[in-house]
């Protein structure tokens, strides 16, 4: 059976790699299930003390949402996909132990936040990030919640209503992505950085991180209540079905093209 994501060992730091490479890492119900699994054994191991979180191949870190998935939703199946989410963003909220994103590309929507939810972000020139559930018919729920964390109203609005991605030199002038480097650095820069915070004092680390998670504990349970009421009724209106299959139709007829 194949491993959706596929974990590694470099001394005390765990490599988690997401690994649906064919579709640009985009999430569904398994990858989900084997990441909190992934990042919850490495939590409970002794022998790591940092994470590095990546995608495999050279074109995205994650695309979001697998939308052949998503497609298929009701109002029920979407309240159980909320609450696949909280299981994972809740797990890396929890770990006692610093995680960086090696972002080797693109991290769109769910993935942005995943991204977001990490202690850094190491990317290159090319890696584009942001919120574009909109043009696929998903309203976003936790990803507002998430940006307004890092990025205040008014870029939250932006990247919401608009759907647009930033661009490297954004992500950096606005702290979402903490280094730049070559394309072939990411992962190296993440590992000496994941080196750096291993040595830590790892008391100190674990509760500075869940001083972190009281301080947005509030707005996170909020945002997972208001995805359940929002994705029922989203859902329930057919419309982000219509515009997933839309949208994968011109996906797939630029490909053609």
């Amino acid at each position: 059976m194949a491993a959706f994501v596929l974990t590694a060992r470099r001394g005390v730091v765990a490599i988690i790699t997401l690994n649906r490479p064919d579709v640009l890492n985009a999430w569904h119900a398994p990858m989900r299930r084997e990441l909190v699994d992934a990042l919850a054994a490495c939590d409970a191991d002794p022998g790591v003390r940092a994470i590095a979180l990546t995608g495999a191949g050279d074109r995205a870190f994650s695309a979001g949402q697998d939308l052949n998935e998503a497609k298929e939703f009701d109002p029920d199946r979407a309240e159980e996909w909320i609450r696949e989410w909280e299981r994972l963003y809740d797990q890396i909220r929890r770990l006692s132990k610093p995680v960086i994103a090696a972002l080797n590309g693109v991290a769109a929507g769910s993935a942005f936040q995943v991204a977001l939810l990490c202690d850094f972000r190491i990317g290159h020139r090319g890696v584009r990030m942001g919120q574009p559930e909109i043009n696929a018919g998903i309203a976003s729920t936790t990803g507002p919640w998430i940006m307004r964390e890092m990025l205040g109203l008014a870029r939250t609005i932006d990247l919401t209503l608009t759907g647009r991605l930033m661009d490297a030199a954004e992500c950096l002038a606005v702290g979402v992505i903490n280094r730049v480097v070559e394309p072939d650095q990411v992962l190296p820069a993440a590992l000496a950085l994941a080196d750096e915070l291993a040595a830590k004092p790892p008391v100190a680390m674990r509760l500075d991180r869940q001083r972190f998670r009281e301080m947005t504990q509030e707005g996170f349970r909020d945002c997972l209540e208001a995805g359940i009421r929002i994705q029922r009724e989203a859902f329930a209106s057919h419309e982000p079905a219509e515009m997933m299959e839309r949208f994968l139709a011109q996906r797939a007829g630029g490909k053609r093209a």
